[in-house]
């Protein structure tokens, strides 16, 4: 197990296999466990970074401490600067694509290229709202499942593979969401993100960046990552159809060759 330090807080991180740097950021459930599935396609050609965030995975929880998304950038800079590594691909998905945008704006002589999935620009008090409903229900695991993981997930989704939904149901409710350092844990990452706004910013990023929307997507909606597409210069926009905000679990074939395909692609323009 492989640790840095921040601010007194311990870190953990995994890198697998070389090559081109390619930076994975989690969802605001996830931890470097939720990308084990991709740890193989990933690292066959690139070297993969995990990381867990301040309070995910086997990072030090931060009992007691207020701390921004901005700050979860630092964490990253922290751990680039650590591994002596100074240019590097990101991947980020909804909570983690907030951070690389935080990172983004204040680092881009980090980054080659940019991949957003599921991502907004800014906690709109549509998404501030809803956060509040989880934290709200977070002393229960049956009421913050049903709160949080339904609308996850496209109804197409969770219907056609309600078998394991129901698993995953049991899991969580019986193992995890009725843990309470886990769930003061999700209420602290929640409020991390009730300020995160770089709309100002986007203009800014000149890097090659890819974002994708899903049509199905009730958490950040399909309009937030248009607007990326509108302030982010030569972006290009995705949109997978029938897809919730899950979408490296709904599509992961889809999702792993669209991040493999872009970040690897030497050519960045073909003349027609």
């Amino acid at each position: 197990m492989s640790y840095i330090e921040y601010k007194e807080k311990k870190v953990y991180y995994e890198t697998h296999g070389q090559g081109k740097p390619l930076v994975l950021l989690n969802g605001i459930m996830m931890s470097t466990l939720s990308w084990k599935v991709f740890i193989d396609a990933f690292s066959k050609s690139n070297q993969l970074i995990l990381v867990d965030f301040l309070d995910q995975g086997r990072t030090d929880k931060m009992e007691g401490i207020s701390y921004t998304q901005e700050e979860q950038g630092e964490v990253l800079k922290t751990l680039l600067d650590e591994l002596n590594i100074n240019k590097i691909n990101i991947v980020g998905i909804s909570y983690g694509g907030e951070v690389a945008l935080e990172f983004a704006v204040k680092y881009q002589q980090y980054i080659e290229k940019l991949v957003l999935f599921n991502t907004t620009a800014k906690t709109s008090p549509w998404l501030r709202d809803i956060g509040t409903g989880w934290n709200r229900s977070a002393s229960d695991a049956l009421d913050y499942y049903c709160t949080t993981i339904p609308v996850i997930y496209s109804p197409q989704f969770y219907t056609e593979k309600s078998e394991w939904m129901d698993k995953r149901k049991k899991f969580l409710t019986e193992n995890v969401f009725n843990q309470k350092p886990f769930m003061d844990s999700m209420i602290r990452l929640t409020e991390s993100a009730e300020h995160h706004d770089v709309v100002d910013k986007l203009s800014s990023i000149k890097i090659p960046t890819l974002i994708v929307c899903c049509e199905n997507d009730y958490i950040t909606p399909m309009s937030e990552q248009k607007q990326l597409n509108e302030l982010i210069q030569g972006s290009q926009l995705v949109m997978l159809p029938n897809t919730g905000h899950a979408s490296m679990y709904e599509r992961p074939v889809v999702f792993a060759s669209l991040v493999l395909g872009f970040i690897n692609l030497e050519q960045t323009e073909f003349i027609i």
